[in-house]
């Protein structure tokens, strides 16, 4: 089940790393965007970040060409009709995300791999959408995509040993290192990493430190990269609040329900860095 042509529904940060990423390995990639303005913005992102790359000498001239003619954009679902796998990476709404997988079912050939990137949300509702379950599976990746080598390879109890095999080839494939998990809310890292983040902001509110303090304790007191208040704006707190809405759902637990500060910043736009504001100012 060799994947060469892959198709990517969503233009956003997830979309467009995906597309480099596969594209950057030999893949044919097409990504549909509901626009073409944000579609144009899918090339206008891959061509930065590859002359980036080339500035740091980490590739060519020609290899940056040569990833860029790989990449086409388009805001016809109809043009994926040839991929061998399509990578959903649309916003973190399980209505929205069923509707395109039956969309994506009528469409695509039936040999093709219908898979989402969704961090959190239960992959088998995905797979029961369309007339091939067995066929639909997880292919979490990371952001930012290039630079996160890890990719969480979802197996709903509907997935074939097949579709889970080849998902797991194309991930390393693209120079990613694929573990296997079960279709469970948050898989692995989300379900460990999401209760610390809600944990920190409840400190936060408590007064127990700053949110600068508390991101310096965690990085110079746990060597984290990054503190929690800095990831959550990456990751936007809006899809914070969802992740943690979903893990709530699912195992009722309270470290999971969402510190009432993220419901605020959402309801006040305050994103993150995609917004230009969130615990941090990125103006």
């Amino acid at each position: 089940m060799p994947f060469e042509r892959v198709g990517i529904v969503g233009s956003g940060i997830m979309g467009a790393g995906i597309a480099e990423v596969a594209a950057a390995h030999g893949h044919g990639v097409v990504v549909r965007s509901r626009s073409q303005s944000s579609a144009d913005a899918v090339v206008a992102a891959l061509g930065a970040s590859l002359e980036r790359q080339v500035a740091r000498q980490r590739c060519t001239e020609g290899e940056r060409d040569a990833i860029l003619a790989r990449v086409s954009v388009t805001t016809d679902l109809g043009a994926l009709c040839d991929a061998d796998l399509v990578i959903e990476s649309i916003v973190e709404d399980l209505g929205a995300k069923r509707h395109l997988f039956t969309e994506l079912d009528g469409i695509c050939d039936e040999r093709a791999v219908l898979a989402t990137n969704t961090s959190t949300l239960p992959v088998v509702e995905l797979a029961m959408e369309t007339g091939r379950p067995d066929r639909v599976c997880g292919i979490h990746f990371f952001n930012p995509a290039p630079v996160m080598e890890l990719v969480e390879v979802v197996r709903p109890i509907t997935a074939s040993d097949e579709t889970i095999s080849a998902a797991v080839e194309f991930a390393r494939a693209c120079g990613k290192d694929p573990v296997e998990v079960k279709d469970r809310a948050g898989f692995v890292v989300n379900a460990l990493l999401f209760p610390y983040l809600n944990d920190a902001v409840r400190l936060f509110e408590q007064g127990v430190a700053t949110k600068e303090g508390i991101d310096a304790a965690m990085r110079g007191g746990c060597n984290f990269p990054m503190g929690p208040f800095a990831l959550l704006d990456l990751v936007g707190i809006d899809t914070s609040v969802a992740i943690l809405d979903a893990l709530y759902a699912e195992y009722k637990d309270p470290r999971y329900a969402p510190a009432p500060l993220l419901r605020r910043m959402v309801a006040a736009e305050q994103l993150g860095r995609k917004s230009g504001q969130g615990f941090y100012s990125y103006r």
